[in-house]
């Protein structure tokens, strides 16, 4: 990465909008854009706080800057509109990536009228990429679309995400400890730390080691989840209810064993 990329990019905690605005009032004039998963999964599963996003939505608005939300993780998991439908905060450019290609390799980015009318062949702009209309990724994705258009399909998504839900706080009540279940839409996280998780400086107070544990034992009962604590873990409509209770009781068997 070009030393310009990190030395020109400004960066602050997630869910801390004040500190955002400070960097605006820091550098007027000079902050092109703000770039932001809308639900943080890259640190395990971070929601934004209420009212966060709708203040970098206007405070890029007030400065004449760019709200960029990265939907690779959340788009089409969360809504068919991604996270930006479900909470109605529309930003300039959305980044997406392989769950438009039906899990296959691609990317995309749209965004407003006229910043899209900057990219050849109407603007000076030039993309292209290996992974840019591949056939078969477009076939893939278009008919996982067709699937997720269908009348229903988030309502039976969200009820297998509640279900899972209900189940592991159950379990987690019955079991007790320093043990929290969060999920947006298909997306869910269990962060082992006592500390409400809010940003990375609070993930990062679970317990990793336990995690690696909890990881092992609910490998060994024939449930794979994504193998570190600051990863989130993802849902399907392919599974059945019974498969759902069936990793609720794999779940606490595992937090016994991972104590």
């Amino acid at each position: 990465m070009p030393r310009e990329a990190t030395s020109d990019t400004l960066v602050t905690s997630y869910n801390d909008s004040a500190a955002v605005e400070k960097l605006f009032r820091a550098y007027p004039g000079q902050i092109a854009a703000i770039i932001i998963e809308p639900a943080a999964a890259n640190m395990g599963l971070v929601p934004p706080l209420p009212g966060f996003l709708e203040k970098l939505r206007d405070l890029c608005d007030g400065y004449g800057a760019l709200l960029i939300f990265d939907e690779v993780m959340t788009g089409f998991r969360v809504a068919l509109e991604g996270m930006q439908g479900r909470l109605g905060i529309r930003p300039d450019l959305t980044c997406l990536g392989k769950i438009i290609g039906g899990g296959l390799p691609v990317g995309a980015y749209g965004g407003r009228r006229d910043i899209m009318q900057l990219v050849a062949p109407l603007g000076p702009v030039y993309q292209a990429g290996t992974l840019s209309g591949n056939p078969l990724a477009m076939a893939a994705g278009i008919a996982t679309l067709q699937e997720l258009r269908r009348p229903g399909r988030y309502e039976e998504l969200e009820h297998k995400g509640q279900l899972l839900e209900n189940g592991i706080e159950r379990v987690l009540h019955e079991e007790g400890g320093a043990v929290q279940f969060v999920r947006v839409g298909a997306i869910f996280c269990l962060f082992f730390t006592a500390e409400h998780v809010i940003d990375y400086a609070s993930a990062k107070t679970a317990d990793t080691q336990r995690f690696a544990r909890f990881f092992w034992s609910m490998l060994k009962q024939g449930v794979y989840l994504p193998p570190s604590q600051f990863e989130g873990c993802f849902i399907s409509l392919a599974l059945e209810d019974e498969m759902i209770e069936e990793t609720v009781e794999a779940v606490s068997v595992a937090l016994r064993e991972s104590v």
